[in-house]
């Protein structure tokens, strides 16, 4: 099962698949994963897109760039734990480190396909072709298709830029190994599946189906009833982000002064213990920001340590055909569930509905819909009439 769910496949093209042989001794395949993302065009733009706060001016603040380096530090020390216990419970062969690089690559890719202005980019740009459905640059397109811009998601987007667009333009894009690519997909299903179930998240549009699916069937990961399920990784990928958004959010916050060292208190009495929480409070010498980044990181490693148990006590039912929605609902310690409950709290009752955040990402419907407005018509324009240049 490992050695397929570790494929060094790549995709160059529907006849042109080829296992990677690895001979530079001092860098593995996933190693190259890994370089091809960070020097990635798609991956530097990450740095001039919103993390939360859109345009902020304090350089501390967490934008997609530097929030994926910091998912992906994590998810490199998970993948390392992982690639051990795997290597000495089911798989003596596999190199831990194989491991730690497919999850950090994933890390650094979950992000990549994000619009401008966070989540609410993806919901102007949803509003504005269901605005614009019946318009003539829209008709040729089959019912499927609309559905994947009337409930675009940035994780599709993801998907297509690293399959398909970035450096080999529909050649296999990044050509990453199958193994990174399906550690990468946390939802595997199409649009259809949010008309469904009324759940806003996809990893694939039609334009990349047929790769979808051949990548799903190498990787092993498909059902007797036609439908996919989640490769193993993909958990401690989802799990990365997790762990430092749901932190992160509030250190930015704090650093804007939306939030202050009180409103953080039980969230770090949960994740830290009270007696370490008020040693660090305590502390002198240390300013209130200094305080935060203290406690921050004492929280993310205890989650990242609980994260690894709760992978290892699950990892049959993770593998199996009966998965679980995400790690974090298989915590058993409680009081870490809690501080990350606490932290998702007060983001939605004092962060993410913060003033000058909602008054810049409303200036997102002006800026969206204009740059839409003028480019759909156009590029339909050159693509109808098979011109390499465009009318004014």
């Amino acid at each position: 099962m490992w050695k397929q769910l570790l494929s060094k496949k790549r995709y160059y093209s529907a006849t042109k698949i080829e296992e990677d042989d690895n001979k530079e001794y001092y860098r593995s395949c996933f190693h190259k994963d890994y370089d091809r993302l960070i020097f990635s065009n798609s991956f530097r733009r990450l740095s001039r897109k919103t993390q939360v706060h859109p345009l902020s001016k304090n350089d501390h603040v967490h934008n997609r760039l530097t929030h994926s380096l910091e998912v992906a530090s994590v998810g490199r020390s998970l993948g390392i734990k992982a690639g051990e216990m795997i290597k000495n419970k089911y798989d003596d062969s596999i190199n831990p480190y194989d491991i730690a690089y497919i999850i950090q690559s994933a890390c650094l890719a979950h992000d990549i396909g994000n619009p401008p202005f966070g989540h609410a980019g993806e919901e102007v740009i949803k509003e504005w072709f269901k605005k614009n459905k019946s318009k003539e640059f829209l008709k040729a397109l089959t019912q499927k298709e609309k559905d994947d811009f009337e409930n675009l998601d940035g994780n599709a987007q993801s998907f297509r830029i690293v399959s398909q667009l970035e450096n080999n333009l529909f050649a296999g894009g990044m050509n990453l190994t199958f193994a990174t690519l399906g550690a990468l997909i946390k939802y595997p299903y199409s649009s259809s599946n949010c008309i469904n179930t009324r759940k806003a998240k996809f990893n694939y549009f039609q334009s990349e189906k047929d790769f979808f699916e051949l990548l799903f069937a190498e990787l092993g990961l498909k059902l007797d009833n036609g439908f996919y399920k989640r490769h193993p990784l993909s958990y401690l990928m989802e799990a990365s982000d997790d762990i430092c958004y749901g932190l992160i959010d509030l250190q930015d916050a704090f650093e804007l002064q939306i939030i202050t060292l009180d409103d953080m208190q039980l969230i770090f009495n949960f994740l830290c213990g009270k007696r370490k929480t008020q040693e660090v409070y305590n502390t002198m010498g240390r300013n209130n920001i200094q305080t935060v980044s203290k406690l921050v990181a004492i929280s993310i490693n205890k989650l990242a340590l609980h994260t690894m148990e709760v992978f290892e006590d699950n990892l049959k039912k993770i593998s199996g055909d009966e998965q679980p929605e995400d790690l974090i609902t298989l915590f058993s310690d409680e009081k870490l569930k809690n501080g990350i409950t606490e932290a998702k709290k007060l983001g939605k009752n004092k962060i993410f509905n913060e003033k000058r955040k909602i008054e810049l990402e409303l200036g997102a419907y002006n800026i969206i819909e204009t740059i839409l407005d003028n480019l759909i018509p156009a590029t339909f324009e050159l693509y109808q009439r098979d011109k390499e240049t465009l009318s004014f």
